[in-house]
């Protein structure tokens, strides 16, 4: 046990015990898959509510890509998504963990059950998607950005919560009265962690909807920001928002803390240069006069 959190034989008495399915449907024992996870529900529950979002944007003339513009997109961006969240994950936490990692196992990177998604690959991840799609549709890369930033957070929402529901990335010890108490993985016998704060469900609220809300009051305004704006301010909420709720959760198992911050806080500080410097970019290119 040496290394791992304060565990206990029974659930603490007045807390919650989390008992939730990581399926919605579990299959019988034999069959190729184990049965349909809510996690991966989560991802199809974001690009279908992303693919609903480009149709309304095109159809209220806030968007200039057509339907088929707007597959290509999707498809780009779930790509985008999957691809680099994975290699994120490998890169910012697995070798992090365990520099031979790919060494042992070169296949690691596609064993997903072996650890996840990283949502600052998927971004990178995203981000070339969008420009490769901005050269393709001979669209501005800025005004693509902005399209695209809207569609993130309600996908990270639905991840947030599925996160919840596996019971995992769970937060750091608490006495508060909606503390829950949750099973400890990977143990034989059955485990549980002493209360603990719900992260997922507070960064579902920071991260998920109150980016929401705010990405599409800024893409909605009557007189338009200047092409980037929005994605930059995306960018800079994000990091906000993922250092302030990382507060409550509990550091990756192996992972060291950089200047104090955990990984995701310190990865942050990327995100939100990049964000500064796209609002600069978008004000300084909105301030040129035509020629």
């Amino acid at each position: 046990m040496s290394g791992l959190p304060a565990l206990t034989d029974a659930p603490t008495p007045g807390f919650w015990a989390h008992d939730l399915s990581p399926f919605l449907v579990k299959f019988p024992a034999g069959w190729p898959v184990e049965g349909i996870r809510w996690y991966g529900l989560a991802y199809v529950a974001g690009f279908i509510v992303a693919a609903l979002l480009l149709r309304l944007y095109f159809r209220k003339g806030r968007s200039p890509l057509d339907a088929d513009m707007q597959g290509t997109l999707m498809t780009a961006g779930m790509l985008g998504t999957v691809v680099g969240g994975r290699i994120g994950y490998v890169l910012g936490y697995m070798l992090v963990r365990d520099p031979q990692a790919l060494a042992k196992d070169p296949w690691v990177i596609f064993k997903v059950n072996q650890g996840g998604m990283a949502s600052h690959g998927g971004m990178i991840g995203i981000a070339l998607a969008v420009w490769w799609c901005a050269r393709r549709f001979k669209v501005s890369f800025l005004k693509l950005a902005d399209i695209v930033v809207t569609l993130g957070p309600p996908g990270i929402l639905f991840g947030r919560i599925a996160n919840f529901i596996n019971g995992e990335l769970w937060g750091r010890e608490s006495d508060a009265p909606w503390a829950v108490v949750f099973r400890y993985p990977d143990l034989r016998h059955a485990a549980w962690l002493t209360p603990r704060h719900p992260s997922q469900l507070y960064a579902a609220a920071l991260e998920g909807l109150l980016l929401m809300a705010w990405t599409q009051w800024r893409f909605w305004k009557k007189n338009p920001l200047p092409e980037g704006q929005v994605a930059g301010e995306c960018l800079i909420g994000y990091s906000l928002v993922r250092i302030v709720g990382e507060c409550w959760r509990e550091p990756d198992a192996g992972v060291s803390l950089v200047l104090g911050l955990s990984r995701g806080q310190f990865y942050s500080l990327f995100i939100a240069l990049a964000g500064a410097l796209i609002v600069w970019w978008a004000r300084r290119s909105a301030s040129r006069p035509a020629l």
